[in-house]
């Protein structure tokens, strides 16, 4: 049976390895699809698995259709490479765990390479976008202080969703300048923050948190109008209304403002390293993109500008 192992799988990502709730959810279905895939092929246990197997149902992931594709499309879409690096990813995690607590002689998966994850640059708003994005509004209801708070720690700070989600008042040190985050694997770090985004911070907790609490609601930073604390889904539609009523023609997402952040401190001589460790970035590898993206940026400008660029 491959269905237990797969549960203590997630359990210690959730109790052990202390991954975001999006980390297990994504990997709980990436891995599921194979459990499916395996019982199709009569792998009734673990320890049956081979590297062949492995390759075969990376195979078979990358060329089935699509759900909005007919199966017998004579193209049919091929899966992008960021989500066949989550299923190798999600593989190589699982086997990893399951060699460690002896449930499987050897780790199959052990090589299995990761493809390239990033095939196109990440996308980043423009200063004068961000300038946009972040106008105050005026005259403004408590809902909407906390969306621009939101917005303007957001890029201050580049924090992921899920942080800005769980961020807490214990965690906000406004009179020094910085937040003290809890990121991935429950890693803890200290991020500065600027003046407009504490001013936009101070105004909402004296002005307009008070009137969204209410007598349970959680110590999160950001509520919602019914006083709880953000979802997934609630926080990303409130960015995203926000971003479209603002004039921004770019679909603004969440992550959009962490990729800013990033791109114009390297545009601005910021240290990679110092970026890495601003991100929470684990391995410099995954902070080097944005040499790339400010290079393109860069070179997008020389073209533009240069008498003798083209």
């Amino acid at each position: 049976m491959l269905a237990p192992l797969l549960e203590e799988f997630l359990i210690h990502l959730r109790h052990e390895r202390g991954q975001a709730d999006h980390t297990q959810k994504t990997y709980a279905h990436a891995l599921q699809q194979f459990v499916t895939w395996a019982e199709t092929k009569k792998l009734d246990h673990w320890h049956d698995v081979q590297f062949a197997d492995l390759m075969a149902y990376l195979e078979h992931q990358r060329n089935r259709p699509r759900k909005d594709e007919a199966k017998d499309s004579p193209a049919p879409t091929k899966l992008s490479a960021a989500t066949l690096y989550l299923h190798v990813a999600a593989l190589r995690s699982l086997f990893r765990f399951a060699e460690q607590e002896k449930f499987v002689p050897r780790n199959p998966a052990e090589n299995l390479t990761l493809p390239r994850r990033w095939k196109t640059l990440p996308k980043a708003l423009s200063e004068a976008e961000i300038v946009r994005l972040l106008l105050p509004p005026n005259p403004a209801t408590a809902a909407e202080l906390c969306t621009h708070a939101v917005l303007e720690v957001a890029y201050a700070s580049g924090l992921r969703l899920a942080e800005l989600r769980g961020l807490r008042l214990e965690q906000l040190h406004l009179d020094a300048g910085f937040l003290s985050v809890i990121g991935k694997g429950n890693k803890q770090r200290v991020v500065p923050i600027g003046t407009k985004a504490k001013e936009a911070l101070t105004h909402y907790l004296a002005t307009g948190r008070p009137e969204l609490v209410r007598p349970r609601s959680p110590a999160q930073v950001f509520l919602t109008q019914r006083g709880t604390a953000f979802a997934h889904v609630t926080m990303w539609k409130r960015i995203t209304d926000w971003a479209r009523r603002s004039g921004v023609e770019k679909k603004v997402t969440p992550h959009m403002l962490r990729h800013s952040f990033a791109t114009h401190l390297m545009e601005h001589g910021a240290d990679l390293r110092v970026i890495q460790e601003l991100l929470g970035h684990s391995s410099i590898n995954t902070t080097e993109i944005y040499t790339h993206v400010a290079g393109q940026r860069l070179r997008d400008v020389h073209e533009q500008f240069h008498p003798r660029a083209t």
